[in-house]
């Protein structure tokens, strides 16, 4: 049978440019338990969620709040208290988040404020008179959505996370470190390593090929085919490819097969059912032996320049409520499962958005911004960094026009070289992840129980 023929036949999808290619995988691998797991998995927002409206002030900063958004201010009634006072202030949470609300109140949950990709510490004085060097592409989706995890550009398209594991180490590397769910992939992506990707659903069939049941025929052939060799270069690198992705379904067959139901009640959106899927799949691949992973879970459309308020399923409002009720019965499902302390989970977006409304009753690109961090291990029940002005024109306002682009007073690279470092990274080698860190003299933010 002609090999094209053939590959129509079981069904298989092109091989894809996107760059996210696969490991090997050993069918024996290890059964016993790991007593030495941990896992990051980072939730990235995509579009710029607006952290204005998701962590509010609700002491006299609120005024502030209230008075520079007059079209986006929450009603102070309508918001889910945060308890104690942190930073500086007391706060609470969009109503939507309202689940995350009583993690904070465990403890389980912190809030890293006016976060973003910085080179060195700025004011907002110094981005207006031009006299401190600042990242480059700023307000633009793509480049900042590589930027924040990692992207150093197009001589290094590695991201932070994929860039860190690979320095780990060597008891702490395994055949599935760096995961994405998405075709995002800038995070987990090395210098070196590949990335693995990990649909909700595995990977079982190919076609007619059940790679649960490898001795049958259609998945012996999908193998044969894999392992085909060829002279042309083109065919070559072609079924290379191929008996990667073959190899790496064949494990997370495996891993989907080990998996059991989590105990949570997970709603049935796309948020919801990846968090489930990636649930279920934790616990096995620390029953495997496995010691490091993170997992990338892109979602969302958060580039809300209008109609940003509202109970349309576009709008920050509607889609909070989804990252709310998602993220908590994911954390359920850790916690039963016995790994609360050994599953980290946290929160990015693009940027910011600016503090004054759009024209539309929206808001345009920004900066700073505010994210969540979640887990057994955190110290939770803070918030984390310098909360900022909320009157436009304020100190960390980097905007000539006045309209509340904030300047990070944490660097994106502070948060990741303190998650890395829970992950086993040694401080050694903080810099060479994070080549702007030796500008900051606080390198790390006390994010983890001591």
């Amino acid at each position: 049978m002609k090999r094209r023929a053939f590959l129509k036949t079981l069904g298989l999808p092109a091989l894809s440019g996107l760059g996210i290619s696969t490991l090997y995988s050993d069918t024996n691998l290890s059964q016993a338990a790991s007593n030495d797991y941990k896992a990051l998995v980072c939730i990235f927002l995509n579009g710029g969620n607006d952290g204005h409206n998701s962590l509010i002030p609700t002491d006299a900063a609120y005024n502030d709040y209230s008075k520079s958004r007059p079209d986006l201010a929450l009603p102070k009634e309508s918001l889910i208290s945060l308890s104690g006072a942190s930073a500086g202030h007391s706060f609470a949470v969009h109503p939507g988040l309202a689940p995350l609300a009583s993690l904070y109140d465990q403890k389980r949950l912190g809030w890293i404020v006016n976060a973003g990709p910085l080179i060195a510490p700025a004011t907002g004085a110094q981005v207006i008179d031009r006299a401190v060097a600042i990242p480059p592409y700023l307000m633009s989706h793509s480049d900042q959505t590589a930027m924040q995890q990692g992207w150093g550009g197009d001589f290094d398209q590695s991201g932070w996370a994929g860039r860190a594991l690979e320095l780990l180490p060597a008891a702490y590397l395994n055949k599935l470190n760096a995961v994405t769910m998405s075709s995002d992939r800038t995070l987990v992506l090395g210098k070196n390593a590949s990335v693995s990707f990990m649909s909700p659903g595995g990977a079982r069939y190919w076609g007619r090929a059940d790679l649960a049941s490898p001795q049958t025929y259609w998945a012996q052939a999908l193998n044969n085919m894999a392992k085909l060799q060829f002279s042309n270069q083109y065919e070559s690198e072609y079924a290379r490819t191929l008996d990667l992705s073959v190899s790496e379904s064949t494990l997370l067959t495996q891993v989907f097969l080990k998996a059991s139901e989590p105990k949570a009640n997970f709603a049935s959106d796309d948020l919801a059912t990846r968090l489930r899927a990636l649930a279920s799949v934790l616990p096995a691949f620390k029953n495997m032996g496995y010691k490091r992973q993170v997992f990338l879970v892109s979602w969302g459309s958060f580039d809300t320049h209008y109609g940003q308020r509202g109970n349309d399923a576009r709008t920050q409002d509607a889609q909070l409520a989804v990252v709310g009720k998602a993220v908590a019965a994911f954390d359920q499902a850790i916690v039963a499962a016995g790994m609360s302390s050994e599953v980290t989970t946290f929160s990015l977006s693009d940027f910011g958005r600016t503090l004054r409304p759009a024209s539309g009753a929206g808001s345009d690109h920004a900066w700073g911004n505010h994210w969540f961090v979640l887990g057994g291990a955190v110290a939770g029940g803070q918030v984390f960094g310098q909360f900022p002005s909320l009157v436009l024109g304020g100190v960390e306002d980097g905007d000539p026009g006045r309209g509340g682009r904030h300047v990070p007073t944490t660097s994106t690279e502070q948060v990741g070289a303190s998650l890395m470092q829970w992950m086993g990274l040694p401080a050694a080698q903080l810099s060479t992840v994070f080549p702007n860190l030796n500008n900051f003299s606080q390198k790390t933010l006390p994010l983890f129980k001591t």
